[in-house]
């Protein structure tokens, strides 16, 4: 090993750790996200919400769904008003994930009657968990039947009627392409907000711009509006790619996706504009960039579902643009826009974007100035 190879290596370990927060980041960052990332994630499914319609006398089907609820499986499904006599409409709100529906006078009688069918209502955006939902109430139903009423089978004494909504293949790629729009969107535009501000800021022309006889209001502007109309130009692309390449379905309007994308896409330019006001390279920006990337894809809901999350850091989930994002992509595209999901999403995504907005237009006149 030569001296000028030795001299780059000595180069690149000082620059890297001469920053005290480099050496925070390198250091410290991965085992505190290793610590949240091994009590958070888990790939079984669980804490799926369940509903049921069930009378006072409906015996049988009443201590399915408390079984169910006691395996671990399973939560209950909170919803009121009109919601909750409404199994279709429940699932399309996003208040529950599957709905047990007996047949007329009840699935008691019916069992009763010896021609017992019990209508599961699943909703398939999340394929994984549709297929689990399946199997898990499956062996609730049989076990609990044959506890109340002594029938063992085989046969099966019921005929199980699961009607699969809004996914009804359980196609795989249907649940993970908005995820993929989404990890895009925020690649175009956060990410390159971030090195660009730095990049400016590295070189020393930012600087520049700031003496020059120009607002530094005029300054942030023209350095985040341009990735704003950048993540904007890349969605018919990407929503064509995802509709005509891979089959998914776009059921709700096209003009609330484009608003729902441009509140995203916003938010994240904030919250790249707040990123760069902290990093002085772009070695710092990348870091930076990347150490709110991954936390925000697993704590999205693409991998691993928000639900299997203890509630110590479900919470992270809640103040993560891209959880938001996602739910809109799937509540637009797959289940047709249900008005009170698109309006909390995106009202939690202008919340977001707004403070990352206020915070990172005062540190950008602070350390300018």
């Amino acid at each position: 090993m030569n001296r000028t190879l030795l001299g780059f290596i000595k180069k690149e370990l000082t620059q890297a750790l001469r920053d005290p927060r480099m050496k925070f980041i390198i250091f410290v960052t991965p085992i505190v996200q290793m610590t949240i990332f091994g009590v958070a994630l888990s790939t079984e499914v669980k804490n799926i919400r369940l509903a049921a319609a069930f009378s006072a006398g409906d015996t049988v089907l009443r201590d399915v769904y408390e079984n169910a609820i006691n395996s671990g499986w399973f939560v209950p499904a909170r919803a009121e008003g009109e919601l909750a006599e409404h199994p279709f409409e429940m699932i399309r709100a996003d208040k529950a994930d599957a709905v047990l529906v007996p047949p007329p006078g009840g699935f008691t009688r019916a069992l009763g009657r010896g021609d017992a069918s019990l209508q599961l209502l699943v909703d398939a955006t999340n394929a994984t968990q549709a297929q689990a939902v399946d199997g898990y109430l499956k062996a609730i139903v049989a076990r609990t039947v044959r506890a109340d009423t002594g029938l063992a089978p085989p046969p099966p004494p019921i005929r199980f009627d699961v009607r699969v909504l809004f996914n009804p293949s359980l196609d795989t790629s249907i649940f993970l392409v908005p995820g993929v729009m989404t990890m895009l969107m925020v690649l175009t535009t956060m990410v390159l907000t971030n090195i660009a501000i730095v990049r400016e800021k590295e070189m020393g022309t930012l600087e520049m711009l700031i003496s020059a006889p120009v607002s530094k209001s005029e300054v942030i502007f023209g350095k985040t509006i341009p990735y704003v109309i950048i993540g904007m130009t890349n969605l018919p692309l990407i929503l064509s790619v995802a509709v005509f390449l891979f089959r998914v379905p776009m059921r709700g309007s096209l003009a609330v996706m484009v608003l729902a994308t441009f509140v995203f896409v916003c938010t994240t330019v904030s919250m790249g504009t707040l990123i760069s006001t902290f990093c002085e390279n772009q070695q710092q920006a990348s870091m930076g960039g990347f150490l709110f990337m991954f936390p925000a894809i697993m704590f999205s809901g693409l991998i691993f579902p928000i639900q299997n999350m203890p509630a110590s850091v479900r919470w992270l989930s809640f103040i993560d643009p891209l959880s938001h994002y996602l739910s809109l992509l799937r509540s637009i595209m797959l289940r047709g826009g249900d008005p009170r999901t698109l309006a909390w999403h995106m009202g939690v995504l202008l919340v977001l974007g707004l403070a990352c907005g206020a915070v990172s237009f005062r540190r950008f006149h602070t350390t300018l100035s």
